[in-house]
């Protein structure tokens, strides 16, 4: 089969005898406390539908609306002719909500990790990320072109020293929400930290915003935090 089929059967057979070998299970219900996988039925603790948004009918009700409306595709990109009236709609609410001056739509969380990072940063800036930051922040800064560090999880003294050593464009790195462990990025710290060196704070807020914060708009608000201590 050749060189490359080869590596691969030796490599599945590796993660087999190691069992690390992952195979999808198959939902067949929606969202919710309790779920169908594979004919049975579990408790579910380990979706991100934190607030009951996938499944509820009045959600239900807007998607079928706007779908009989606008189609079930956008045909192209936002910069082409695929931004959408309730995209734009969308953006603005975000943006009041959150109290930003402006709030942009991306099609996932790693496409928006992997596209802000990427638009930032460039060859010769410095991108410090907390350990335990989600994969696609990793990913968006090791492909930055940035000179890439992580310091100790949450550890706010560990940051400010790697911050105090860099020079020229500075970004910190943090989840809001760790989603592996559930815990919260020391944002009032951290956000004084990057003031201190110039550098920018960015909150990937995947897990927090909904559920943290009075009003639910995220580890931001919580922490009480603006446009001037937490720039993205």
């Amino acid at each position: 089969m050749g060189l490359l089929a080869d590596r691969l059967e030796a490599g599945l057979a590796r993660r087999r005898q190691d069992h690390l070998y992952r195979q999808r299970l198959t939902l067949q219900s929606a969202q919710g406390p309790v779920v169908q996988l594979d004919g049975r039925p579990y408790l579910n603790f380990c979706s991100n539908d934190y607030l009951g948004l996938a499944a509820h009918p009045r959600v239900i009700a807007a998607f079928q609306r706007a779908a009989a409306q606008y189609g079930v595709g956008s045909g192209a990109s936002h910069l082409v002719c695929g931004h959408s009236t309730v995209h734009h709609q969308l953006e603005e609410a975000l943006a009041e909500f959150t109290g930003r001056p402006r709030a942009l739509l991306f099609s996932s969380g790693y496409m928006a990790n992997m596209g802000i990072l990427t638009t930032l940063l460039r060859r010769g800036d410095h991108v410090i990320e907390d350990r335990l930051n989600h994969a696609s922040l990793l990913d968006g800064g090791l492909h930055s072109g940035a000179r890439f560090q992580r310091f100790t999880h949450n550890d706010v003294a560990a940051l400010e020293r790697k911050l105090a050593k860099a020079s020229g464009v500075k970004l910190a790195v943090v989840d809001g929400v760790f989603s592996m462990d559930g815990d919260s990025a020391p944002l009032p710290e951290l956000a004084a930290a990057c003031a201190r060196h110039d550098a920018w704070l960015m909150v990937d807020d995947a897990h927090g915003f909904g559920v943290m914060g009075e009003r639910g708009a995220g580890s931001t608000e919580l922490a009480a935090l603006d446009c001037s201590g937490a720039q993205v």
